[in-house]
């Protein structure tokens, strides 16, 4: 969806804007393209590989900044480089393709047979991994993890075997976990491990607490006029999204001012979130479930 992006952000050559989610730089390359000599770009990533990415092969190119960060982080780096309400925010959010396809990170299912270890850590340099989180949480915190961020229905269940089995061993390998949770689903057993990975994964690295932070402080990055665009790839993602826009916060709740009108910050450029295109989906099937919304945000 790289060209929806760009136009979500109507480009001015001379601005600058910000990528949340650096990720492999195809985002960050595509803006750059677009940008004059005095434009600027700022990119964000909390993986290390990401910043080796570009280091090896990306981009070589002066406008570009990249920051080596959590995206929740991006006020303050924004405010310690002296850098002012910028043009555009774009944030593609989840896990990125060479997170998934790196086997050694544990973020997909299909690796089992490599007996690799349970991590899901978008920054290595945190502690906890998936892992741990599974052994150290107790059954109630582990409910809602799967039940609220997995959406699993029988989350219960699922518990309950990963407690019997940590009576015997802690859990470490995806391959384990597997053996844990495949009694426990009903219908196709890939369904049900990429709800619990998601569960698990946006657990470990707070994804959601993350892109809360980002999206309160967008009234601080963006200046007046300035061009929000998100892409987001589950219901709870794009659901903060929509109330931001719809409401001035990702919480959803009307505040109105003392003449009863509703105080937002946004004005939707998109008025629902855009799917990618049948022929987008069969070059590259992970994109199926993003959505993206732009906003514009409202002159003061």
């Amino acid at each position: 969806m790289v060209q929806e992006t760009l136009d979500g952000l109507r480009l001015d050559p001379d601005g600058v804007y910000v990528d949340a989610t650096y990720g492999g730089g195809g985002h960050s390359k595509a803006i750059l393209q677009k940008l004059s000599a005095k434009g600027r770009l700022i990119s964000f990533d909390q993986d290390e590989q990401a910043i080796q990415n570009k280091a090896k092969d990306e981009i070589q190119d002066g406008r570009l900044t990249l920051i080596h960060s959590n995206f929740r982080f991006i006020y303050r780096y924004l405010k310690y480089y002296d850098i002012p309400p910028v043009d555009g925010l774009l944030a593609d959010l989840g896990v990125s393709s060479h997170q998934l396809d790196k086997p050694d990170r544990g973020f997909a299912f299909r690796h089992k047979e490599l007996n690799l270890s349970l991590d899901m850590r978008m920054n290595q340099s945190q502690d906890k991994s998936a892992a741990d989180l599974i052994n150290q949480s107790n059954p109630a915190e582990l409910e809602f993890i799967f039940k609220t961020y997995g959406e699993i229905w029988n989350a219960e269940k699922l518990v309950k075997a990963i407690q019997d089995f940590k009576k015997k061993q802690p859990v470490s390998t995806i391959a384990q976990f597997i053996q844990i949770a495949e009694p426990h689903t009903m219908g196709p057993l890939h369904q049900y491990l990429a709800k619990a990975f998601q569960g698990l994964r946006i657990a470990v690295n707070d994804e959601m607490g993350a892109l809360k932070q980002m999206l309160e402080d967008t009234d601080q990055i963006l200046k007046p006029g300035g061009r929000l665009v998100v892409i987001s790839y589950h219901s709870l993602e794009d659901r903060m999204v929509k109330h931001l826009i719809q409401f001035g916060n990702p919480e959803g709740i009307v505040r109105q001012d003392m003449y009863g009108n509703k105080i937002k910050t946004f004005e939707a450029i998109t008025k629902k979130a855009i799917s990618p295109s049948d022929k987008e989906i069969k070059e590259n099937y992970r994109v199926r479930s993003a959505r993206l919304r732009v906003a514009e945000k409202s002159a003061k």
